[in-house]
């Protein structure tokens, strides 16, 4: 059986599956943390702030509205198999709830260095699902489709439209945020931080596997 022209294998589906759930940990760390939300997370998160929305149900609404804005920025290009990102976007969202739930067993961060470090693993947990899940080019998470259609039109690399694209998430977190709330809200430390470093730590666990296996990803595979 395939798929976007390749043979749909075990690995290919484990690796797309457990990429999704790591960026899902990666978010429920960034929350844990108490830093602010991971960028993917932060628009969600301040809509469960300030419309009480479960965070699942935000993550679905805020997926939609990105493949509508792929659709545009892809036109003709853009595949059938791309509005699937909206029932993954369901999934995506199960993930979330599930990942956050799990939270509940670790004690809260006690001090900033502790907090920190868990918005660097969370950081790093989101960075290495990505390097799974988007190179099986099977229906990608609507931020990831956004950020490779841009890639692709703007012909620049993903690891660098990836931290444009965050930032951008950041900043629409941080003014819905404080204009219905009066404060920073899902915005943090940990946000910007994940903003300006998820894209940089997916272009160095590339090199690392670039330079211990010899495969080049393709994280522009759509």
């Amino acid at each position: 059986m395939q798929f976007s022209g390749e043979e749909l294998t075990p690995k290919r589906i484990f690796n797309y599956v457990f990429g999704l759930y790591l960026i899902t940990l990666g978010v429920a760390f960034s929350i844990k943390s108490g830093l602010g939300s991971a960028p993917v997370s932060s628009i969600p998160y301040a809509m469960d702030l300030i419309w009480l929305i479960n965070i699942g149900v935000a993550t679905f609404i805020f997926h939609a509205i990105l493949v509508l804005i792929e659709w545009i920025l892809l036109k003709k290009d853009f595949k059938r198999k791309h509005f699937l990102q909206v029932f993954v976007g369901v999934l995506f969202g199960v993930f979330t709830s599930f990942s956050v739930s799990l939270m509940a067993f670790i004690p809260p961060a006690d001090n900033f260095a502790v907090a920190l470090l868990m918005s660097v693993l969370s950081i790093f947990l989101i960075a290495l699902g990505l390097f799974f899940y988007v190179p099986t080019n099977l229906i990608p998470l609507s931020v990831e489709g956004v950020t490779q259609a841009i890639a692709i039109v703007s012909n620049r690399p993903f690891s660098k439209v990836k931290v444009y694209i965050d930032i951008t998430i950041v900043a629409t977190a941080l003014a819905l945020s404080y204009g219905f709330l009066g404060q920073f809200g899902s915005v943090g430390i940990g946000t910007i931080l994940g903003a300006l470093f998820i894209g940089t730590t997916v272009k160095y666990i590339h090199k690392l596997n670039l330079h211990l296996t010899g495969n080049h990803v393709d994280l522009k595979k759509m």
